[in-house]
């Protein structure tokens, strides 16, 4: 069943633009990035609404909130609200399979949901050094730190196995944005070269040679993407499905998603581009979907922010994964894995909260 349910409102896109740049990738000059990869886990058969803000003691924010709204597969648990009332506001969010990570204004790192793997058991560095964004994969979790390093915890024993995902290459340095695979990862430096580790059957972590200049990654169940800076996107992995046949003459992308089977570019001029998938019911997008800003992809679904603020899901809902709450506005941030899709907003029109 494909949905296509969608809220709206006129200010969304402005806020998006200057709270998490997604899906600006298209710099002159490499950068750090500081915003927050779309990807979360929190999830729920039915819309949950988790609220922090001003009302939350100690957070110390003059008129603004964040709000995330979850939707599909009840597969994690919401935090207690006393996750939140030390360590600051929540400015992004990402999805494992069974668990939730959100970063939070102060750099720290909260993670939500089943610990059977210890993706949820934060590493006491993130406290001491400070994040600046966080992935997660099916059972791990990836951050870069605001000095450039990568940290990642979770795998163990289980269902995926210990393929190395956590195991960060020894030295990694200067990187600007991390992503997570299913079960491999990946960094990209400040000179614009991709570096994978992890499990490796289907060559998701053989970078392709001579790979550069590269500005934005993603990384799907068993394929991994990169974003040139001339717009164009380089796929390896797993081509099961067609999703690493990126399609000719594809140019002008300002921003990627990997997903389970099939993979998802953004165009400058607000079109998006599918590929790959069990046929039209994931890879396609609705006819005339246009003015995106934002994409993200779960397993066999796919969601778009528009200019406007209105929120578009499409592929499999046999969770409800695609049926889009209605109310949404001010998105700051997307996160989709598995069955199910979350969004961050900003709201600043904020003063009491539902946790209290």
């Amino acid at each position: 069943m494909i949905a296509d349910q969608t809220s709206t409102n006129a200010s969304g896109r402005e806020n998006l633009a200057r709270s998490t740049p997604i899906p600006a990738k298209t710099r002159d000059t490499m950068e750090t990035v500081t915003s927050v990869k779309a990807s979360s886990k929190i999830s729920s058969l039915f819309a949950m609404l988790l609220t922090v803000g001003v009302s939350l003691t100690g957070l110390g924010l003059a008129q603004a909130g964040t709000r995330v709204v979850t939707w599909g597969d009840l597969n994690s648990n919401l935090p207690t609200p006393s996750a939140y009332r030390k360590d600051g506001a929540v400015i992004g969010v990402s999805a494992g399979s069974f668990h939730s990570v959100m970063l939070k204004s102060d750099g720290t790192v909260t993670a939500v949901g089943d610990n059977t793997w210890g993706q949820c058991d934060v590493p006491d560095v993130i406290r001491r050094l400070r994040a600046s964004s966080v992935v997660a994969g099916n059972v791990h979790n990836v951050a870069l730190l605001k000095n450039g390093t990568v940290v990642a915890w979770g795998e163990s024993t289980g269902p995926w196995g210990s393929y190395g995902q956590s195991q960060v290459p020894a030295k990694l340095k200067s990187v600007v944005a991390v992503a997570a695979g299913a079960v491999h990862s990946l960094a990209l430096k400040r000179n614009g070269t991709v570096v994978a580790w992890g499990f490796n059957k289907y060559g998701q972590c053989d970078v392709p040679e001579g790979l550069d200049r590269v500005v934005d990654i993603a990384g799907g169940m068993y394929h991994s993407l990169a974003l040139r800076r001339d717009g164009t996107v380089v796929a390896w992995g797993n081509n099961s499905m067609g999703q690493c046949n990126v399609p000719a003459n594809l140019n002008r992308v300002v921003a990627i998603a990997a997903g389970g089977l099939h993979s998802v570019a953004l165009r400058a001029d607000g079109t998006v581009v599918t590929w790959g998938g069990y046929g039209r019911i994931v890879a396609q997008s609705p006819i005339g979907l246009s003015n995106v800003v934002a994409i993200a992809t779960g397993d066999f679904h796919s969601v778009a922010v528009k200019r406007d603020g209105t929120v578009v899901a499409w592929g499999f809902n046999d969770f409800g994964q695609c049926n889009v709450p209605q109310g949404l506005r001010n998105v700051t941030d997307i996160a989709v894995r598995g069955n199910h899709s979350m969004v961050l907003i900003n709201d600043r029109s904020l003063r009491t909260s539902i946790l209290q």
